[in-house]
């Protein structure tokens, strides 16, 4: 799984270079998400501006990872296309994932948190 990574002060920003977060990636995103988590990057922005489409196996993996991080950091997900988007609110994920509009706003209210 190819993730961009970028580091705004003790934010780490990932984003999945991929079309489609379905079954064939679920595995490896996951894995590739939790090296930065041991690694101690608990402060986890994920940009889903190249993402089109996420499926429940990867619904699941974003999951773990956030109970990867809980009680030691945080994770928000930023620029969801309105299909994704659309995803999040009928499962109800949009109440257990903090979502923003855009990377610069994710960061904006993150940083306010330090």
């Amino acid at each position: 799984m190819n993730l961009e990574t970028a580091q705004h002060e003790d934010i780490t920003v990932l984003t999945p270079v991929t079309r489609r977060l379905d079954a064939s990636v679920a595995r490896s995103f996951r894995e590739a998400v939790m090296k930065h988590i041991d690694a101690g990057q608990t402060r986890l922005l994920f940009d889903f501006s190249r993402v089109d489409f996420i499926d429940s196996s990867c619904l699941g993996s974003l999951i773990s990872l956030l109970k990867a991080i809980n009680g030691k950091g945080e994770m928000a997900l930023c620029d969801l296309n309105p299909n994704i988007q659309t995803m999040f609110k009928l499962t109800r994920m949009d109440r257990v994932f903090t979502l923003y509009g855009t990377e610069n706003d994710a960061l904006t209210a993150m940083q306010g948190r330090t």
